[in-house]
């Protein structure tokens, strides 16, 4: 494999529009991108999307490509009707029924894979412990380590089992911040002992339960290190992650043309120091300009020795081998079946039976 086909294989792209823009159709034709994010701006229908996503793997020369979304459920759902709509994880969470949280993971997958999506950037691993938390909330399955490890891994297990790739996010822990890291870099100050016990146990659950992909925060957690964000962190993704952790998976940024990132550094400078810090692959959701810039960053850097030839093959090994667990074998739906899945009445009662559930259990409590 070339190099320009390694280096292109560490980034993930977003883009605008219903059909491959021509800047996504040249960074996979001729940058070998990795991987595609979708968002609402580029999924109208099922068949519309099931056709996107059909035509943006007909265009990858090399492996398959990853192409992802945030279905969370709630507020953080890219899917339009006739999608099934699935409440948030917090509600997931408050019926406290791991057989239903399963049901709402497996249906999840299975409209996602009807359509040619295999990665979700869920389950969100995140403890709910700031109520002046802007960005997370009802994202989390609870307020403690317990029940967010309970339902999320009982996500992940139905998503594996339907053979979709979940991504838990945001390593070490986003639940405790009072700012959105789109805005700017949080901070999170507590010391080691509580971060171990609270912030980190879902992931430790997560890693030991073969999660096969996570992605890091940007945020400060002063007591790994004061200055960089986790992202970027080695003392973040080398030591703990990857040493202290052992976790062998495919770790990917959050977005870097976020604010947490770009108020202190270039996005292709981010990328290039997520790469040399053990991340997988760089998440640039928005702008071509600045997906070039890492692809031209990231070469740049491994032909100087920046990024050494061991780190590149690390990242490009694990991120092959996920596709081959995942993305082997043709998955094309017949029309006619799309629209008996999408939006099904099984699915539709599965969300009802967790609205429901939540509601009487929080009545109860009361």
């Amino acid at each position: 494999m070339k190099l320009t086909h390694k280096i292109g294989q560490l980034l993930m792209a977003g883009f605008e529009g219903l059909t491959p823009s021509k800047e996504i159709k040249d960074l996979i034709q001729n940058r070998y991108v990795g991987g595609v994010i979708l968002f609402s701006r580029n999924i109208e229908s099922p068949e519309q999307c099931a056709e996107l996503t059909a035509s943006l793997q007909k265009l990858a020369p090399d492996a398959p490509l990853l192409i992802a979304v945030d279905q969370e459920g709630g507020r953080v759902s890219r899917m339009p009707l006739p999608f099934t709509q699935f409440p948030s994880a917090r509600t997931v969470g408050q019926c406290d029924s791991v057989p239903l949280t399963y049901q709402f993971g497996e249906a999840i997958s299975k409209e996602l894979l009807g359509v040619g999506i295999n990665m979700n950037f869920a389950p969100v691993l995140d403890v709910d412990t700031n109520p002046k938390n802007p960005v997370i909330g009802d994202r989390a399955f609870g307020t403690n380590p317990t029940q967010v490890s309970k339902h999320s891994l009982s996500i992940i297990a139905a998503m594996l089992d339907q053979k979709i790739i979940p991504c838990g996010k945001h390593f070490p822990g986003h639940g405790d911040t009072d700012l959105d890291s789109h805005e700017g870099l949080p901070r999170v100050q507590h010391e080691i002992i509580r971060l171990t016990d609270l912030e980190l146990r879902p992931f430790v659950h997560a890693i030991e339960n073969r999660l096969p992909c996570l992605m890091t925060a940007h945020i400060c957690c002063s007591a790994f290190d004061d200055e960089l964000p986790a992202s970027l962190s080695a003392s973040v993704v080398t030591d703990l992650l990857r040493r202290t952790l052992e976790y062998e998976g495919v770790v990917i940024t959050d977005d870097l043309e976020m604010k947490g990132i770009t108020d202190s550094f270039t996005v292709a400078e981010a990328a290039v120091r997520a790469i040399q810090v053990g991340s997988d692959m760089a998440l640039v959701c928005h702008t071509p300009a600045e997906q070039y810039a890492v692809v031209d960053a990231l070469t740049a850097a491994v032909k100087s020795g920046k990024i050494s030839e061991k780190r590149l093959v690390q990242s490009l090994a694990r991120i092959l081998f996920l596709k081959e667990q995942f993305l082997m074998g043709s998955r094309d739906e017949d029309p006619e079946d799309l629209r008996e899945l999408i939006g099904s009445e099984e699915h539709f009662d599965i969300a009802e039976s967790i609205e429901k559930k939540a509601l009487a259990k929080t009545t109860t409590m009361k």
